[in-house]
């Protein structure tokens, strides 16, 4: 019997000249070097940007979405087969430098348990499995053809040239085996099939001669994939896991950028001279998977806006070496379009979807930016809308309701008459100002009251967070308008602030402290779900009716705020909740954000029937909201689509309230 102690098997069996190899290696590393070094000055031409604080947490992104895949194996099938070709190569890497410290330093580590457990049984193994990969990819490039994919030769001949080199490995390994009768062949299954086949069709000094000329083939191939990979699709090798180290590290609502205006030349961005390094190497970085914009609720009602064409012709404009960096890219390409741009809902739906940490969604507010405060290019309503937050305070043009309308009948004071409110209860422009939220905002206040809660409300001191002047891309506005808000929330000594507005959530929490302001921010879902918790709210009687849950994506997507919602739908109704198809993480948007709310969409291109249509194939009875965009979108959308269906949509405080309210202790 062989003893697996002396399993090995010689370094390089029948390849002379070795120094050729070596003498090759050279101009292809320059090659590949440079071309990497290429990108590096591209990048280097762009704007400064700290990424690279808090590097414990970077590495640990880096580990989970670059070493583990986690992001891409989101969508199981193309997840799979990525994770088949990254890990089979990444083994094959480590095997080969194995064989080369053996051979050229004389470190005989190739022996024993750790020659036939990972040099032979591992590698094999992972190289088949990188094969099925590859079959797995053309057969989705090639046959299924997903409309979200890019559809290039480079992209073919990358898929055809990595099979080669794969199966041109196994061949070696297989005439190996079969030549020199190897004793420990059967721990490398693949090969052993290929020796088994090659002992029936060939002779030994075929396969010889054979090992010999594939053996050569094989390093020129890969060392020609190496040599090319730097000017291809396949730099994302590279560019991905720097683009995942570099990622911002805070939450998807504190991605946009403030502008210093006293020393800004330029207002937005509309040139590649307005992009920082961070955004060139995102262009670089794009894996060209179409993930963003097959999530992108725009782009699925037919619209022209698609996330992934933005970063490509971004791409292409920052490659190419004629191109003016100081030169407009607005209306460049169908893309870049000012009518593309303008159907962003700024949902961040691709940011999330990007399995490499791409940002578009910044991009496009920021070249709408340049398109409102240097251009001044914008659709006429939400300039109308930008007009009423200039002289009202907010965007609601033609609303004949006050800012403290909603408070009648109720006992709810305001900052300037309290002496120990403990939370300010901010209402925001939609809950105020909206007769359908004002209802929203009732319950809210008499869930706090019940609860013990001391709160108060600015009343006619409050003027809109400035939510949509940012997303619509007027930054002056939206700093005066933090600027007065923030001045005001110190004067009263504002600590604890609750609201039912993702949006307005969103601006307190991750953008007034751009401009020193810090609170301790809940929206009413989290601080109904604390009260609840606490004891201080109960609901004994809940309804009987089956509910469903829309995320918002400014509490849900943007903040990562999921499960206290939740919470409150499942004691609100006896009977258990039911999820949409796409819920969470991978929500969709009801198509009022980033100003969408003030624009008329084409009838067969609106967000919110195509959400409200999911909403409708769950068979619910309500469809618990909270936030007052999502109600106005999907109240218009399910009234649309549901036909003669008694379909109602609540905020998840009226449906608390009506089982608080009706309960016997109430």
């Amino acid at each position: 019997m062989n003893d697996p102690l002396q399993a090995t098997r010689q370094v390089l069996w029948n390849i002379d000249h070795v120094w050729v190899m070596y003498a090759l290696l050279l101009p292809t590393m320059g090659v590949a070097g440079y071309g990497i070094y290429r990108r590096v000055q591209r990048w280097r031409r762009g704007l400064s940007e700290n990424r690279f604080d808090r590097p414990l947490e970077r590495v640990a992104l880096l580990m989970q979405n670059g070493l583990l895949q986690l992001r891409t194996w989101r969508k199981l099938y193309p997840g799979t087969l990525h994770a088949m070709i990254f890990w089979g190569f990444i083994v094959l890497t480590i095997a080969t430098t194995v064989v080369m410290i053996d051979y050229d330093f004389g470190i005989p580590i190739m022996r024993g348990n750790f020659y036939l457990y990972f040099q032979s049984l591992t590698v094999d193994i992972f190289g088949a499995l990188a094969i099925v990969g590859i079959g797995m990819a053309g057969y989705r490039r090639w046959i299924a053809r997903p409309s979200q994919l890019v559809y290039t030769r480079e992209a073919d001949g990358l898929l055809v040239l990595i099979l080669v080199i794969l199966v041109s490995g196994f061949l070696i390994e297989g005439w190996r085996i079969a030549a020199t009768d190897d004793p420990w062949g059967a721990w490398s299954p693949f090969g052993k099939l290929v020796a088994d086949v090659s002992r029936q069709v060939m002779s030994v000094d075929a396969m010889i001669v054979a090992h010999r000329l594939t053996w050569w083939s094989h390093l020129l191939l890969v060392f020609g994939l190496i040599a090319w990979a730097p000017y291809t699709k396949l730099v994302h090798v590279v560019t991905s896991p720097l683009n995942l180290y570099t990622a911002r590290l805070a939450p998807i609502g504190a991605t946009l950028r403030k502008i210093d205006f006293e020393h800004s030349e330029k207002l937005g961005i509309n040139s590649l001279a307005g992009f920082t390094w961070k955004d060139r190497l995102d262009f670089d970085a794009c894996t060209e998977c179409g993930r963003c914009t097959a999530v992108c609720p725009a782009n699925r009602v037919g619209k022209l806006l698609s996330p992934r064409d933005i970063i490509l012709d971004l791409r292409s404009l920052a490659n190419d070496p004629q191109a003016d960096p100081t030169q407009s890219y607005i209306g460049a390409t169908p893309a870049l379009s000012v009518e593309a741009l303008w159907q962003c809902t700024t949902c961040g739906a691709c940011v999330e979807a990007c399995p490499v940490s791409i940002e578009q969604m910044p991009k496009i507010v920021d070249t709408r930016r340049f398109l409102v405060m240097e251009d001044a290019e914008f659709p006429e309503t939400m300039q109308q809308a930008l007009t009423s937050l200039e002289t009202r305070g907010h965007p609601l043009r033609g609303t004949a309701f006050s800012r403290v309308d909603w408070t009648q009948g109720l006992n709810v004071t305001t900052m300037a008459e309290a002496k120990d409110a403990d939370v300010l209860l901010w209402v925001g422009c939609g809950g105020a100002l909206v007769e359908r939220n004002q209802k929203v905002v009732r319950s809210l206040a008499q869930l706090l009251t019940k609860a013990g809660v001391k709160f108060a409300i600015l009343g006619r001191e409050e003027k809109c967070t400035g939510d949509p002047a940012r997303r619509i891309g007027n930054e002056f506005l939206f700093s005066m308008l933090a600027e007065e808000n923030i001045a005001t929330l110190d004067r009263y000594q504002v600590k604890t602030i609750v609201t039912s507005c993702p949006h307005c959530f969103n601006t307190f929490q991750n953008e007034y402290p751009q401009f020193g302001g810090r609170y301790e921010v809940f929206h009413h879902s989290e601080y109904l779900a604390k009260l609840v918790s606490e004891g201080r709210l109960s609901a004994d009687l809940p309804s009987d009716k089956t509910i469903t849950f829309h995320d918002p994506c400014y509490l849900g997507r943007h903040n990562g705020v999921y499960d206290a919602p939740r919470q409150l739908v499942q004691i609100s109704s006896s009977l258990a909740p039911v999820e949409m198809q796409q819920s969470r993480e991978n929500g969709y948007c009801c198509g009022g954000g980033g100003g969408m709310s003030f624009i008329d969409e084409p009838p067969n291109q609106r967000v919110n029937q195509e959400r409200a249509r999911q909403v409708l194939e769950t068979n619910a009875d309500v469809v618990a909201v909270g936030c007052p965009f999502c109600m106005t979108m999907l109240e218009d959308g399910i009234n649309a689509r549901k036909g003669d269906r008694d379909v109602k949509v609540m905020d998840i405080a009226e449906l608390l309230w009506q089982a608080v309210e009706q309960s016997p202790t109430s």
